[in-house]
Formats: C-alpha cells, sequence, structure tokens
C-alpha cells in the first residue's frame, strides 16, 4: 500500500472511495433507479416519477415539510379511485394495500 501512496496513486485512491461513496448515497434514496426520482408527497409515502409509491421507510412529509399530520387514507373495496396520489387505497384478495399507477399497475404499500 505505502508504494502505491509513494507512486502517486493517492489521488486514484481518493477518487475511487467518493465514487463508491456516491453509488452508496444514491442507492439509499427513495424512488431510485427505474422509479425516475421523486415526484412529490402523498402524505407521508414518497410518489415516484412513474407513478408508483415507494417502499421507502422514511416519512416524506417530515423530510419536504407539506405538514406534520398524516393524511387519512381511504380504503375502498374495488380499483375504482384508488390511482396512486389521491390518498385512496385498493385492498388486495390477500389483505395487500395498493394503488393503481398511470400505466394499471398495482403498487403495494410497505406493510
Amino acid at each position: 500500500m505505502r508504494t502505491v501512496i509513494r507512486r502517486g496513486g493517492m489521488p486514484i485512491l481518493l477518487l475511487l472511495l467518493c465514487m463508491a461513496s456516491v453509488f452508496a448515497w444514491a442507492g439509499n434514496t427513495p424512488c431510485s433507479g427505474k422509479k425516475g426520482g421523486i415526484d412529490r408527497c402523498d402524505g407521508e409515502l414518497f410518489l415516484c416519477n412513474d407513478g408508483s409509491i415507494s417502499a421507502s421507510k422514511k416519512n416524506c412529509s417530515a423530510l419536504y415539510g407539506g405538514g406534520s399530520q398524516a393524511r387519512p387514507q381511504t380504503l375502498l373495496p374495488s380499483d375504482d379511485g384508488c390511482t396512486c396520489g389521491t390518498g385512496s387505497f385498493c385492498t388486495g384478495p390477500r389483505g395487500g394495500i395498493y394503488c393503481l399507477t398511470p400505466s394499471g399497475n398495482k403498487s403495494y404499500k410497505r406493510k
């Protein structure tokens, strides 16, 4: 290790450490990857740019303002009106709570 530092390897080592920390930080953000980033808050849930909800444990309204009260959530028996971002959710046949994305897919709420 000392020979690497003596021969000018220190800048390369620092660059690699910085890149590794950036990738580690990016992987821990809500709505990362294919979800396209955070669009807005839906109460304490993160609504992603692809229309789905994030499985993050973090509280969106606590991080970004938007009020300290949790938004009341309505559970509907059918798929009518449970679009993601409206605060209404549907209950699946096995008890899962979900909303419908703009593409028609189900986005399940984390338990």
